[in-house]
């Protein structure tokens, strides 16, 4: 072992223990549907990403048991070496028919999908290997807030990469006309509903930017996927059906599908080049089947939860009204993800340690998720919970977020 590096882990640690910034892992669990902590005390859930309450619909939970006892536990390696199996591909043909899509190609998660697709798509053009040297002439322009995993596949791409302020499509069509003439490709990333903020992006005027010059639009769906859009197919099909497509859609499984994974949905074409260039998939062990037995249920159910999306908007209207009411910026929110602004780093843990003694799990966002001055709740709701649970939500912000809070941001 190496003591002198034992040691330097220790004086970080204790680093980021003096300036309030060490996480920890706590214990939870789910009791019959529902969230206890350590205590066994139980908590209205306001912070996970399970929208529509699917990891816990018997369907779901039953499907994932019944393709673990047909197929095995696990897959035995990466879909190049041993094969792929017919699920696989079956789940794979439903994703891409629910995104209204050519083909969809499975990944592990959210992040290893962007980290490694981007990268894969910068390098188009450039060799004949999984890990040529990118394109040096392609170049990106990513959104000043998209998530981590994004920008840490723009990095790893080795590219020029232009940051554009967040939805400011004017400030984008000025630097890509900076870059008009110039030879190579030309990638938009952006996320569809913005994970910390809540709110969306201008998807139509998007695509007609890239459309315009002659760029490719990466879309991230995570929090939109199962519960914006028609039928919940995320707001990339929604701009489908008003006559323009995005060339690259990215969501999540472990969200509002209640299961684990993430997939890319787009051309044929895409997904094949994919399989030969993307070493996030080359490399990776496929999905098990209980995974793949948990989409295919939910896939089943997304399209009829109408009611239950219509639901979370109404509930996630009615916490960004009563947060209001206590001068919180909810930061333009219009989706499930309600965040409230409060600015310094003790107070925002003070505020959700608050929410917690009153039975609410909510998450205190820091930097370096989030600027410097801007920490915040980030309040997350589920068309799971009940008309009880969404009244002891709003008696709690109440009681526990007075307006006075709010003025220290």
């Amino acid at each position: 072992m190496d003591p002198g590096l034992d040691l330097l882990l220790q004086q970080q640690l204790a680093a980021l223990q003096a300036g309030a910034r060490r996480r920890r892992l706590r214990p939870l669990q789910m009791v019959g549907g529902r969230l206890q902590d350590a205590q066994g005390r139980a908590l209205i859930d306001a912070a996970s990403n399970d929208y529509l309450g699917l990891s816990q619909h018997p369907l779901v939970k039953a499907r994932a048991a019944e393709w673990a006892e047909r197929h095995g536990a696990g897959a035995p390696s990466s879909r190049l070496v041993t094969g792929t199996r017919e699920i696989t591909l079956a789940v794979e043909q439903k994703l891409a028919a629910f995104k209204g899509c050519e083909a969809a190609l499975l990944f592990s998660s959210g992040f290893q999908a962007n980290a490694t697709v981007i990268p894969a798509l910068a390098r188009v053009g450039a060799g004949d290997t999984p890990n040529a040297a990118p394109n040096a002439a392609a170049a990106i322009f990513s959104d000043e807030l998209n998530h981590a995993s994004i920008i840490h596949g723009a990095r790893t791409a080795r590219c020029p990469v232009e940051v554009f302020r967040h939805n400011d499509l004017d400030q984008l069509d000025h630097l890509l006309r900076r870059h008009a003439g110039k030879p190579g490709r030309k990638l938009i990333l952006t996320e569809s509903v913005f994970s910390m903020d809540g709110d969306r992006a201008d998807l139509p005027a998007l695509v007609q930017l890239a459309e315009r010059h002659g760029a490719t639009l990466y879309v991230d769906e995570a929090h939109a996927t199962g519960v914006l859009g028609p039928q919940g197919r995320g707001l990339a099909a929604q701009c489908a059906q008003s006559g323009g497509g995005v060339d690259v859609v990215m969501g999540t499984l472990g969200k509002a599908l209640g299961a684990f994974g993430a997939y890319i949905a787009g051309s044929r074409t895409l997904i094949d080049w994919l399989v030969n260039r993307c070493p996030g998939f080359i490399y990776t062990t496929a999905l098990p089947p209980a995974v793949l037995g948990a989409v295919d249920a939910a896939l089943d159910l997304v399209p009829g939860m109408d009611a239950e999306r219509e639901g979370l908007a109404r509930n996630s209207q009615r916490l960004r009204e009563a947060l209001a009411l206590r001068n919180y910026d909810t930061l333009g929110s219009t989706t499930q993800i309600v965040p409230a602004v409060i600015g310094a780093e003790q107070d925002t843990l003070d505020a959700a340690q608050g929410l917690e003694d009153a039975g609410v799990l909510a998450v205190a966002i820091r930097p370096p998720t989030v600027p410097e001055g801007s920490s915040r709740l980030r309040l997350t709701l589920s068309s799971a919970l009940s008309e009880a649970d969404m009244q002891r939500l709003l008696d709690a912000v109440a009681a526990s977020l007075p307006s006075s809070a709010a003025d220290k941001a």
